[in-house]
């Protein structure tokens, strides 16, 4: 498709000839742009990767790990039970492949999200809180029984 665009240089207009190539989108979307079809999916992307083998032996030794009583072997409980513990070994060892950028200095990056330039507050700034607001040992003369500082709770069960 061409397109006629006209600019101004000096005295005289120019005409440009622009070359755009139109194409049907790879992915259908709706008229917001979002797919209409999912583009990928976990067990797509999955399944290029070697499925692990969980023994009889293994799947035991879990169950009593875990304090569980293991299905009998050769019942589909037990070869349910194998093929999901498979697909879960799977994807842990597909996310252990996953290379990470690491930062130059190797530390450990904040996950909070914090304007730059800006500390984050550590402690509660005392005179932010509320005028109204009781803190620290004040609470304890609001209590109705206390002793050496510290509250007494009345229970039923002596000493």
């Amino acid at each position: 498709m061409l397109v006629g665009a006209t600019r101004l240089c000096g005295r005289y207009p120019r005409t440009r000839i622009f070359r755009r190539l139109v194409t049907k989108p790879a992915v259908e979307t709706d008229e917001c742009g979002i797919p209409i079809k999912p583009t990928w999916s976990v067990n797509e992307l999955l399944s290029s990767y070697p499925t692990p083998s969980i023994s009889s032996a293994t799947l035991r030794r879990l169950h009593e790990l875990s304090a569980l009583v293991p299905p009998e072997e050769g019942t589909p409980e037990h070869e349910t039970m194998r093929r999901e513990l498979e697909r879960l070994v799977k994807l842990v060892e597909a996310v252990k492949l996953v290379k990470f950028d690491c930062h130059a200095d190797d530390t450990i990056p904040d996950g909070r999200i914090w304007a730059q330039g800006k500390g984050i507050p550590l402690k509660v700034d005392i005179s932010r809180a509320g005028v109204d607001e009781t803190r620290g040992k004040d609470l304890l003369k609001l209590a109705s029984r206390t002793l050496d500082g510290m509250y007494v709770v009345e229970t039923n069960r002596r000493r």
